[in-house]
């Protein structure tokens, strides 16, 4: 048994860097071509929307789907169970491993709302998503409040769970390298957070 959830965590830290991790700084990069204006958006979407559907649904439930599933299931699982207390022991470690339990339950809510909006109804009902649609949608302060907020908090938790990542596969061994690690994806963090709120301040303008 022991040796089973050793190997279903391993398991469970990967499928949270690859593919959901790739998946989540993929999106990234497309919704910041807005940047550059709506043409250069409207390209980067058509651009995949162009890979053939019944490439790209298999795709989707193998490689993003099921590995997100599994991670995010599991991930509640763990959550059910954690205990720590960061106003007893409020070190940056505590505090981060309290904030990647709270970001988990807020990805999870808002990647099903996301999912079956954008995915299921808007897409999947034949209306193809482009700047002109999504201006129209984030109009909404309350959604435009709540893309945002999401995506921080699935920033946060990629980036906090490659620190993790880097101490339990063993490749940041020793109390140094790891601070180095925790800081400079703090630091990615950061700045993948204030790219995120101009691409989507784009909106408003």
């Amino acid at each position: 048994m022991i040796h089973t959830t050793f190997y279903i965590r391993r398991l469970h830290s990967l499928c949270g860097i690859v593919p959901v991790g790739l998946f989540l700084l993929e999106h990234i990069l497309t919704n910041s071509m807005v940047l550059g204006g709506p043409a250069p958006f409207n390209a980067a979407v058509e651009r995949l929307a162009a890979i053939p559907h019944e490439i790209m649904l298999p795709m989707e439930i193998c490689f993003i789907l099921v590995p997100f599933l599994f991670h995010g299931l599991y991930g509640i699982y763990i959550l059910m169970q954690a205990k720590n207390n960061p106003r007893s022991y409020g070190f940056a470690r505590n505090w981060n491993f309290f904030f990647q339990r709270i970001t988990a339950i807020l990805i999870f809510l808002f990647l099903i709302w996301h999912v079956v909006y954008l995915r299921i109804m808007v897409k999947g009902g034949g209306t193809p998503i482009s700047y002109e649609l999504l201006q129209a949608y984030f109009s909404n302060p309350v959604i435009w409040a709540a893309y945002t907020i999401g995506m921080i908090a699935a920033i946060f938790h990629f980036f906090n769970g490659l620190t993790t990542f880097t101490m339990t596969w063993g490749i940041a061994k020793g109390p140094r390298i790891q601070t180095f690690f925790s800081r400079l994806f703090m630091l990615v963090f950061v700045v993948l957070s204030l790219l995120t709120i101009a691409f989507m301040s784009m909106y408003w303008f």
